[in-house]
């Protein structure tokens, strides 16, 4: 019987770079209340949420991603022919095929570079940050680039008081690389089916086009549910990550969870125990929720306006629709 050759990837991976792109319209509380009964003061309090931004016509899910891929493969030093493969988490990509990633490859110049798109919803960069990793220690790729991009403002009801503040547009990218030391820690990851209501598109595709419904499809939430579900529970996996890493609250420089909302990420700190010491990611005051994006975007912040550093600790988080999430603990680039 012959044996097969085993697979000579690194000991481990990192993050090596980061890169980000924001649509240039900024679209503040006033213009959601144009639709929705509301107040910016209630925005404020219930979400943290100041300010979003809207992609136009030509900033297209693959046009956000080439501009944060590049900006991320130039901070991580590498060409992009040396990118073995590009993983693409995303919602709001409205071809069903072929993957947007092929295309930002191709863009990119990478040297046929494998290219596939993921659906995880706002825990979609933690789980393609493991399959980064898994590619590099296992051999398939030196490099990997890591996006998160989305449209959500596509996919918003904005007579809807309870969603229609909530959601932005961008792209963030990593690269991820070949380590000598650990970078990034075990995932704790998962996934609660019989809570998938509680965050869904609200009517199928096949729905609007029959006629079924008059209605573009749209996201909707059951906000009290997912708030008590996001702070009890994925404090918990918060932990686990920190656990499995070999490290505690105390050891971290850095927190960047999803930024879904800004009362979500208080409760995770005081839940946590979290000292005062450590930088807690805060983008979604002048973002929003960018879903599979949100986590890259506020590292990506973090980093340039000096508020973390490389080197430093951080544990990241993301969770969201399906519901599904992802925790580990990484090294900043």
């Amino acid at each position: 019987m012959a044996k097969i050759k085993p697979s000579k990837g690194a000991p481990y991976a990192r993050i090596l770079g980061v890169g980000g792109y924001r649509p240039v319209r900024v679209v503040p509380n006033e213009v959601i209340l144009e639709t929705i009964d509301s107040s910016d003061e209630w925005i404020r309090s219930r979400s943290g949420i100041e300010t979003r931004h809207w992609a136009n016509a030509e900033e297209t899910v693959a046009a956000m991603s080439v501009e944060a891929s590049g900006k991320a493969i130039a901070d991580a030093g590498i060409a992009a022919e040396q990118i073995g493969a590009v993983v693409v988490s995303t919602v709001s990509h409205f071809k069903q095929t072929p993957a947007v990633a092929t295309e930002i490859a191709d863009k990119l110049g990478t040297a046929k570079a494998a290219a596939f798109d993921i659906s995880a919803g706002c825990a979609g960069f933690g789980y393609g940050l493991t399959l980064a990793k898994g590619m590099i220690v296992e051999g398939s790729a030196e490099y990997v680039l890591v996006i998160g991009v989305e449209r959500l403002s596509e996919l918003t009801d904005l007579e809807d008081r309870a969603t229609a503040f909530l959601f932005g547009d961008g792209a963030g990218a990593v690269v991820v690389g070949p380590s000598t030391e650990p970078a990034i820690g075990p995932t704790v990851w998962g996934s609660e089916g019989d809570k998938s209501e509680t965050i869904k598109q609200t009517v199928p595709w096949t729905d609007y086009r029959d006629g079924t419904v008059e209605r573009f499809p749209a996201i909707t939430q059951e906000g009290q549910a997912v708030f008590r579900w996001a702070v009890f529970e994925m404090a918990k996996v918060a932990k686990e990550a920190l656990d499995a890493a070999g490290i505690s609250a105390s050891d971290l420089d850095v927190f960047i969870p999803h930024q879904a909302n800004e009362r979500i990420i208080d409760s995770m700190v005081k839940t946590l125990k979290l000292p005062e010491s450590v930088t807690v990611a805060r983008d979604v005051r002048t973002t929003g929720n960018t879903s599979a994006a949100s986590i890259p975007l506020a590292m990506e912040r973090l980093l340039a306006t000096g508020e973390a550093k490389s080197g430093d600790t951080a544990l990241v988080i993301g969770f969201g629709a399906g519901l599904v999430y992802a925790a580990t603990v990484v090294t900043l680039p």
